[in-house]
Formats: C-alpha cells, sequence, structure tokens
C-alpha cells in the first residue's frame, strides 16, 4: 500500500513553504522585523512552537485553498483561496496585536499581512501543481 496522496502532498508542501518564508525571514525582511520589534524579539526562536505553527498552517493551505482547487481542477482557484486564507489568517494575527500590544507598529501589520497573502498564494499554487502532478 502506498502512502496517501494527501500525505505525500502535505510533505512535499512543507518544503515549499520553508523556502519562500526562510528567504523572507532570513534575508527579505530580517532587518525590517528586527528593526521594528526589536524590544518584543525573543533573543530565541520557540523552535516546538514554530513547528507546530508551521506543521497546523501548512494543513491549513492544503485543506481550505489546494483542496478546493484541486477539486474543481482550478489552479486560479487554489491561489485565490490561498490569497484569502493568507489575507485571513495573516491578518487576525497582526491586527489582534495592533489592538492589544503597546507600540505594535501599524506598519509591521500592513508589511506582514501582505507578506501572508503573497506567501499563502505562492505555496497553494505551487502545491497545487504539485498535487496535479501526483494524481
Amino acid at each position: 500500500m502506498g502512502v496517501p496522496f494527501w500525505l505525500k502532498l502535505y510533505l512535499l508542501t512543507i518544503p515549499v513553504f520553508f523556502i519562500i518564508d526562510m528567504i523572507w525571514l532570513g534575508y527579505v525582511a530580517k532587518g525590517f522585523y528586527a528593526a521594528q520589534l526589536q524590544s518584543l524579539l525573543s533573543p530565541q526562536v520557540n523552535w516546538v512552537a514554530a513547528f507546530s505553527f508551521y506543521a497546523i498552517y501548512i494543513a491549513g493551505i492544503l485543506f481550505f485553498a489546494v483542496h478546493p482547487g484541486l477539486e474543481a481542477a482550478s489552479f486560479g482557484k487554489a491561489c485565490l483561496y490561498g490569497a484569502l486564507f493568507g489575507l485571513v489568517t495573516y491578518a487576525t494575527y497582526d491586527l489582534t496585536n495592533l489592538a492589544t500590544l503597546r507600540d505594535w507598529p501599524i506598519l509591521v501589520s500592513v508589511v506582514d499581512i501582505a507578506w501572508g497573502t503573497f506567501l499563502c498564494t505562492m505555496v497553494a499554487g505551487a502545491s497545487y501543481l504539485i498535487g496535479s502532478w501526483l494524481r
């Protein structure tokens, strides 16, 4: 018995997400977040929390964006739903922080919401293509 389709797709989507997000976090925006959030950033990453987030979030992209796209055989639908998923989830985080945390920079919220929308669009699109190839 082979590996189930969705497990394969999930496992193949993980590196796609990591590559895109690590380019952003590790290179493009590293200085931005450090400058904007220096008083809030922990000197050490909580890797259990980080990997838990990634595991759940990638599953969310597959469920809410890629699955509907594959069911409709529509790359555009996967990308659109990915964009909406990214927008809603990143806005939830950033706007909650803006509403509840003292000195949370509005610029961080704007940039982060735009990033989340872009990231999820790209990951959903790539995962859709992987899923189409797997089928």
